[in-house]
C-alpha cells in the first residue's frame, strides 16, 4: 500500500489548514534576507526550499546547503556529526542563556555530560516525576475554570504552567515567587538579545559585536539568579537514603560512568539553566499550537475529549490509551516544531549527497522546511494528526525532527511529550475551548516557533 493510499484511508475528508506566512521570493538578496531573518528566519525560505531536495547558496561568502532529503541529513546528523558544530550565531545568542551545558558543549565536554545526565532522563527516572506534572496541570485546570465563559490567554496560561512543573520537577518548589522574575529573564532576551544582528553572522565568534557586550551583561545577572535558586534548593537538603525526589537530586548526584566525575557547582548551574529554559519554554508553545489548532478544527477537539473521558484515572494506563493526544502533540510539532532549524558548520572537507563541502560551510536543517517538504508529505500544509495513527505508515526517521537525531537528539524528548500529552488531555478533558479571536495567527521563527501575538480563546467546561 501507497502512503498516499494508506492516508486516503486513515484521514478524514476535511482538512485544516492553519495560516502560515508568506514564501519567500527566490530572488530576494542577502540584505533582504537579512532584514528578514531580523523578524523571522521562517520568513526568508522560497517555494524552492519546500520542493528541492537540496538548496545550495552562499552567504557572506560561504556556501551554504538546505538539506531536504533524509539520506543526506542523516549523513550530517548520524553518519559524520563530529564534523558539524554549532554555527558562531548560534553560540553568540545560545551562550548567554544556557551556558556552556548540554546544548552548547561540543567535544569531549559534551560527551561527558551526555553520559552523566543521561541517568536522569530514563523513562524509568521521569516516570517518578509524573506526580509534579499532574499535580501542576490540576492545578491550572482548576485556576482556568474561574475564567470560564470570558476571554482567556491560554498562551500565557501554558507558559506559567509548564514554568510551574519545571520548576517543580527540578526543585520540588514551586514557582510562585521567583516565576516572574525568571519570566522576565526570558523574555528580555527573547525580545531584545536573541535575534542574530548582521554583525552575530559576519563576525568570527572570537571578536565581540555589540550585541555581545549586551549579552556578557545580561550574562552576569542571570547566573546570579540561577544560582540564587540553586542555593534554595541545596539549603532544602535530601533526606539520607531517600530516594531522588527531583532532577536536582538526579543531577547533583550524577557521576560520569567512565571517568566518576561529577558536575562542578558552575556546571550545574548550566545544566539547571538550560533544563529549565529548554523545557518549559518549547512544552509551553507546543501546547499553545495545540490549543490553537484544536480550536480550529472542533471534530479533531471533540474526538480527543472522546479518548480522554474513555481513559481510566490513573496515569500509567492512561498514557497507553492516549494515542490520538499524542497523535495531535505529533502532528502540531510537525506543522510548528519547537526547534525550527538546525545550524551546524563543517569543521572540515566533506562531501554531501556527491556535492563537495568546505570548512566553515553552512550545513541548514530545517524542521519547518522538512515537515512541510512536498516530496516527504501528502497534504503537507494540513493539520491531519491522523497520519501519526495506523493504518498511516511512520514517517522516515530522518523527515519528522521534533527533538532532533542522533547522538545530539534531545536528552528531555520523552519527558516532553510525556509532559505534553498529560497536559493536553486534561485541558481538554476539561474544557471546550474556541477562539475568539479571528484574526490568523503567524509562526516566527526566533530561537522557537513562536506565534507572532497572544489570540484570546474562551473555555467552557464540558
Amino acid at each position: 500500500m501507497s502512503t498516499a493510499e494508506a492516508l486516503d484511508i486513515a484521514i478524514a475528508p476535511r482538512r485544516l489548514v492553519p495560516p502560515s506566512p508568506p514564501r519567500a521570493p527566490d530572488d530576494m538578496n542577502a540584505i533582504g534576507r537579512m532584514a528578514a531573518m531580523r523578524e523571522s528566519a521562517i520568513g526568508t525560505w522560497s517555494q524552492r526550499a519546500y520542493e528541492e531536495d537540496i538548496v545550495r547558496g552562499r552567504f557572506f561568502g560561504r556556501s551554504s546547503f538546505i538539506l531536504n532529503t533524509p539520506d543526506a541529513i542523516r549523513h550530517v546528523l548520524v553518519d559524520n556529526y563530529e564534523n558539524y558544530t554549532r554555527t558562531p550565531a548560534a553560540i553568540r545568542v545560545l551562550r548567554p542563556v544556557l551556558g556552556e551545558g548540554l546544548l552548547i558543549a561540543e567535544g569531549r565536554a559534551w560527551k561527558h555530560q551526555r553520559r552523566t545526565l543521561a541517568p536522569a532522563f530514563t523513562p524509568r527516572a521521569v516516570a517518578s516525576l509524573t506526580p509534579h506534572m499532574i499535580a501542576v496541570t490540576e492545578k491550572t485546570i482548576a485556576k482556568l475554570q474561574t475564567s470560564c465563559g470570558e476571554p482567556v490567554d491560554l498562551r500565557q496560561a501554558m507558559q506559567r504552567m509548564t514554568l510551574e512543573i519545571a520548576g517543580r520537577t527540578m526543585f520540588s518548589f514551586g514557582m510562585e515567587r521567583h516565576g516572574p522574575a525568571l519570566r522576565d529573564f526570558v523574555m528580555e532576551y527573547g525580545e531584545r538579545l536573541a535575534r542574530p544582528h548582521f554583525l552575530d553572522l559576519l563576525l568570527p565568534l572570537g571578536w565581540p559585536s555589540p550585541q555581545d557586550f549586551f549579552r556578557a551583561r545580561f550574562r552576569k545577572r542571570w547566573t546570579r539568579f540561577i544560582g540564587m535558586l540553586v542555593g534554595e534548593r541545596r539549603a532544602a537538603g535530601k533526606d539520607a537514603g531517600a530516594p531522588p525526589r527531583d532532577l536536582f537530586d538526579l543531577m547533583q548526584a550524577a557521576r560520569d560512568p567512565e571517568t566518576g566525575e561529577a558536575f562542578s557547582d558552575e556546571q550545574l548551574g548550566d545544566q539547571v539553566a538550560t533544563m529549565i529554559l529548554a523545557g518549559h519554554e518549547t512544552t509551553a508553545t507546543a501546547l499553545f499550537w495545540s490549543l490553537y489548532l484544536l480550536a480550529l478544527d472542533p471534530a479533531t477537539q471533540d474526538e480527543l475529549a472522546g479518548e480522554v473521558q474513555a481513559a481510566p484515572a490513573d496515569a500509567a494506563p492512561e498514557l497507553d490509551r492516549l494515542k490520538f493526544t499524542r497523535a495531535v502533540i505529533d502532528e502540531t510539532m510537525r506543522l510548528y516544531p519547537p526547534a525550527f532549524l538546525i545550524a551546524r558548520a563543517a569543521a572540515a572537507l566533506d562531501t554531501i549527497a556527491g556535492m563537495p563541502v568546505r570548512k566553515n560551510d553552512v550545513i541548514l536543517i530545517a524542521p519547518w522546511l522538512l515537515h512541510r517538504h512536498e516530496k516527504l508529505w501528502h497534504e503537507p500544509n494540513a493539520f491531519v494528526p491522523q497520519r501519526f495513527m495506523p493504518p498511516a505508515p511512520s514517517p522516515d526517521r530522518f523527515a519528522y525532527l521534533p527533538f532532533g537525531v542522533g547522538a545530539r537528539i534531545c536528552i528531555g524528548a520523552h519527558f516532553a511529550l510525556l509532559e505534553a500529552t498529560l497536559a493536553l488531555a486534561r485541558i481538554i478533558g476539561a474544557f471546550r475551548v474556541e477562539l475568539l479571536d479571528k484574526e490568523p495567527v503567524m509562526p516566527i521563527g526566533v530561537v522557537t516557533t513562536q506565534p507572532d501575538r497572544s489570540p484570546t480563546f474562551r473555555i467552557t467546561r464540558r
